[in-house]
């Protein structure tokens, strides 16, 4: 297998960035992770730097490939969010460290990937979506339920409340974990806080991050330009915008 990978994260016109992405790889697999912090300045940044600390870790400490992906995925996540509960003990529930979540692991021409609130996995080819997460929010239980309609959801009052996150109340937050996900030869994975999509259509994500024949087949210059994009697209209130991507090949 070979990947080309690339990271990027703005603060957009935010004072601090309370966003974390990283990409580790290692012995033929590969992890994105994007964590996007809730709970004021310092809270939020805190528990998007310990949950994606578990993470790696976790993966780091695995043996590879991973004989259970899926099961990994439930475990790391469950064991992230006990870590950012275990930060906030003592702050008050409103304003405790809470975080939403995107992680994506590639291994044997595979990819399974898991989500927790509003931070995406987009899957890609061709310069099209193949697929992608759906939210843990109000407005994609309302779009589902066809009470507003897809060019409704950047306006909607509710468009920033998420129905779960990591952190918080101790109970394991509700968490969606794919299915095995096949991959062919130049597809892109990326991973995406809210700051990245939320004013961006999906062809358009799709169409700008391509590999560059530039680049060696990489993301990178593709992935910069998206999110300085999602920045530009949110002025002068931008949020923090983070995204991890990757190229499989074979």
């Amino acid at each position: 297998m070979a990947i080309e990978f690339a990271e990027v994260s703005l603060t957009g016109d935010r004072e601090d960035n309370q966003d974390r992405a990283a990409v580790v790889t290692g012995d033929g697999t590969a992890l994105l992770v994007v964590m996007d912090g809730m709970g004021g300045h310092a809270h939020g940044a805190r528990a998007a730097e310990t949950g994606c600390k578990v993470l790696l870790e976790l993966y780091r400490a695995e043996h590879k490939p991973l004989f259970d992906p899926l099961g990994f995925l439930h475990l790391a996540l469950g064991r992230a969010h006990a870590a950012i509960v275990s930060i906030g003990n003592k702050i008050a529930m409103d304003s405790r460290p809470r975080a939403t979540c995107a992680v994506c692991l590639v291994q044997r021409g595979e990819a399974y990937w898991a989500h927790v609130g509003d931070s995406r996995v987009y899957h890609l080819r061709g310069g099209a979506v193949v697929t992608r997460t759906r939210d843990h929010s109000h407005v994609e239980q309302l779009l589902r339920d066809g009470s507003i309609r897809e060019e409704e959801v950047p306006s909607h009052p509710m468009r920033n409340f998420v129905e779960c996150c990591l952190g918080g109340e101790s109970a394991i937050p509700e968490m969606t974990i794919s299915l095995r996900q096949p991959l062919e030869d130049g597809d892109v994975l990326m991973v995406c806080t809210d700051g990245v999509w939320s004013n961006l259509k999906d062809p358009e994500i799709a169409g700008m991050l391509k590999p560059s024949a530039k680049a060696n087949g990489s993301t990178k210059p593709a992935l910069a330009k998206l999110v300085e994009k999602a920045v530009a697209a949110s002025a002068p209130h931008s949020d923090n915008a983070s995204a991890a991507s990757l190229v499989w090949r074979h």
